[in-house]
C-alpha cells in the first residue's frame, strides 16, 4: 500500500503579503482618485437648486394670471 501524499501549505512570506498590500492601497486610491474625477467632471458644474423658503414658497404658489382669468367660473 502506498502512504497518502500530504500535502504542506506554507504561509505567504512576508514580502508577498507587503506587495499585496500595496497594490491594494494603491487600487484603492486609484479608485478614489477617480471617482473623484468623474464627480468634478460630471456633477459639479451643475448649478445647486434654489431651496429658500421664498423660492419654493414662489415655486408652489398658484399663478396669478389663471386665478384672474377664472374668477366667475365653476
Amino acid at each position: 500500500m502506498s502512504s497518502p501524499q500530504v500535502l504542506e501549505v506554507s504561509a505567504p512570506d512576508d514580502r508577498t503579503l507587503r506587495r499585496l498590500a500595496r497594490k491594494l492601497i494603491l487600487l484603492v486610491i486609484a479608485k478614489i482618485v477617480v471617482l473623484t474625477a468623474i464627480w468634478w467632471i460630471a456633477i459639479a458644474p451643475h448649478p445647486r437648486p434654489d431651496t429658500r423658503p421664498a423660492a419654493i414658497e414662489q415655486l408652489l404658489a398658484p399663478a396669478h394670471s389663471s386665478t384672474a382669468t377664472n374668477t366667475g367660473h365653476p
